[in-house]
């Protein structure tokens, strides 16, 4: 049976101290409580600066065996160059990220919302992701252009997962590209909180896709507090229960 894997985006919240992370629990401890309560996080601070080596090495020995770091790929390469003349950037995050060894999990490449498409330059970043080892790549578009039978034949071709992203206004088409997705849930219809009624259609899903040998990734972004409680943990954990 496929693998099933549900977190947050990111778990180092100030407001979720009291309601999320222990009264008086040091910051420092954090990732290792989050580690014991979900089997993956997405790693929202590589998008704003890239860490060192050492931090992901140190984020690799704080959390348990079988425990999956999903990485955002930094702001520079996605937002800035536009994937333009990647080896270099890339070679510094896949050489930074690779500190967490056996526990790099995807890597999730964010574009802008206002770039369109540029399918050259999408084929040609893939192919400058030969000199890597196989890794699991998803691309997260924001600009309606993109969701296009050719980009979807592309990432087939090099099983990589077109991101799903739920909320927030940004353009959704359900299409899974590769034998693993991937799935961000931005924000509810009715608020930063999801309700069941829009989580139980993806539960079936994703349960179907398990049982199609499909591995799926659910990362919650609706870090925000929502009637006094964190909406992505508290989402996060209802999806796992839905999905069963």
């Amino acid at each position: 049976m496929a693998s099933v894997r549900v977190g947050t985006s990111g778990w180092s919240y100030k407001h979720w101290e009291k309601v999320f992370y222990p009264e008086k629990l040091p910051p420092r401890e954090h990732l290792p409580f989050f580690t014991h309560q979900f089997s993956t996080v997405e790693i929202n601070y590589s998008y704003y600066q890239l860490p060192p080596r050492k931090t992901f090495e140190y984020w690799r020995r704080t959390a348990p065996e079988g425990f999956l770091f999903a990485v955002k790929a930094s702001r520079y390469l996605t937002h800035m160059r536009k994937l333009r003349e990647p080896e270099e950037p890339l070679r510094r995050l896949m050489d930074a990220a690779g500190g967490l060894g056996p526990k790099f999990g995807p890597l999730l490449l964010q574009f802008p919302r206002r770039w369109a498409l540029n399918l050259e330059r999408l084929v040609e970043f893939l192919e400058a992701l030969r000199a890597y080892p196989p890794h699991r790549y998803t691309f997260e578009f924001r600009h309606q252009s993109w969701l296009v039978p050719a980009v979807y034949e592309v990432l087939r071709s090099h099983n990589c997962a077109l991101t799903l992203p739920v909320g927030w206004d940004i353009p959704l088409d359900v299409q899974v590209t590769a034998d693993w997705a991937y799935i961000r849930f931005h924000g509810g219809e009715h608020g930063t909180s999801f309700e069941d009624a829009e989580l139980r259609p993806w539960a079936k899903r994703i349960r179907t896709w398990r049982d199609d040998g499909i591995d799926t990734y659910c990362y919650f972004n609706n870090d925000a507090l929502w009637q006094g409680r964190p909406a992505a943990i508290d989402n996060a954990r209802r999806l796992t229960e839905l999905i069963g």
